[in-house]
């Protein structure tokens, strides 16, 4: 954005945008030139002789032969799945980081880009559904009737989920929620929502040192599924947010669950670039069943709100590479041991470094021992 443009500036940094980089978000070259960038013609020229790249998506490989050797490359990589994408990377001589790989420790907030964008999806997956349901939301007493309260149910407490059961119960509706992780239970009923899951001995352990939600046994998957059965029959919005790291979205709304919503019911499934929460759900696509219930799968759901999306990223992104620069010296001063480079670190010096990814642990090791020398 222009404003994280002036920080960079202030940092030593010479900045480089694509022509059309903001255009999507309502920002237009001469804001980045105002702000002290210089603009060129397409992404090809910007990364041209670079130390930094900075994306919202993982670069092709082919366009990281045109920046320095050992360039940092930070954007959201999508790793998981695509091994033979970071080793091409890697070859590159480039150091990728990922941005959605950033633990969630507290001197790490203000860069985490899940929850910043996680949350625009859950706001407007509600607004989406708003839009896509035929009814109001709110309950409303006129001279001609009494309209009754929408009732939306919200699948996966976490940010996504969160910020819909808040922007649900915002414009009125009747909200209740489901999660796997017990800390939900709590964080939905503060925002006037009613929790709904199976609070047996595997719930109460259901929980990573991390925050995220562990996989559950196919037969706590089994008990939970009968309870969601008989409750999203009742339902005129269903909003699904469930993903584990690593893995395949998991399965929560069924064909027959899907049959029992009442014509008219709609399904927002924020989960369906990861392969969906909801079956039938097509990616990029609204589906009409044949009972005339709705899923929509729209991709890349905090895009929708192209211009709040980039201003929080691109705050997620200033506050990482800030920690990367020697403030006195206005250089790059990576410090290869720090916990948030380890923890996002793929690629460097032509080997992809990161043990969840295929590389080695002695790899991590020689990269954090670098740093030492």
């Amino acid at each position: 954005s222009p404003d994280t443009v002036k920080r960079y500036v202030g940092l030593g940094a010479d900045v480089v945008v694509s022509s059309g980089a903001g255009s999507a978000s309502g920002v237009g070259d001469g804001e980045y030139e105002g702000a002290g960038a210089s603009v060129v013609a397409d992404n090809a020229a910007a990364v041209a002789g670079a130390d930094v790249v900075l994306g919202v998506r993982r670069p092709p490989a082919e366009l990281l032969t045109g920046a320095k050797p050992g360039a940092l490359v930070i954007a959201i990589a999508d790793p998981y799945g695509h091994e033979s994408e970071l080793e091409a990377i890697a070859r590159t001589g480039a150091s990728l980081f990922a941005m959605e790989l950033m633990p969630r420790i507290t001197r790490a907030q203000v860069m985490d880009v899940l929850s910043s964008q996680a949350n625009l999806a859950g706001y407007r997956a509600v607004i989406d559904a708003s839009s896509e349901f035929g009814r109001a939301f709110p309950m409303m007493m006129t001279a001609a009737g009494t309209v009754p309260a929408a009732r939306v149910f919200v699948m996966g407490a976490g940010v996504a989920g969160l910020q819909a059961v808040a922007t649900a119960r915002r414009l009125g509706a009747v909200v209740s929620a489901t999660d796997v992780r017990p800390a939900a239970k709590e964080q939905v009923e503060s925002l006037g929502g009613k929790f709904i899951a199976v609070e047996d001995e595997e719930f109460r352990q259901a929980e990573t040192a991390g925050g995220y939600a562990k996989q559950m046994s196919a037969e706590y998957q089994a008990k939970q599924a009968a309870l969601v059965a008989s409750h999203i029959a009742k339902q005129d919005v269903v909003i699904t947010t469930a993903l584990i790291p690593g893995r395949p979205a998991p399965k929560l709304v069924s064909e027959e669950m899907v049959a029992s919503m009442k014509p008219g019911s709609v399904i927002i499934d924020l989960a369906v670039e990861r392969g969906g929460n909801v079956a039938g759900a097509v990616p990029g696509e609204v589906v009409t069943t044949p009972n005339g219930v709705k899923i929509v799968g729209h991709l890349n759901v905090p895009g929708r709100l192209a211009a709040t999306a980039s201003q929080l990223y691109a705050k997620n992104l200033y506050a990482f590479v800030e920690t990367l620069v020697d403030k006195e010296t206005k250089t790059l001063g990576v410090k290869w041991d720090d916990e948030l480079v380890r923890a996002t670190l793929l690629t460097k010096d032509g080997a992809v470094v990161h043990p969840g990814f295929g590389g080695k642990a002695e790899d991590a090791d020689k990269t954090g021992a670098a740093s030492a020398a």
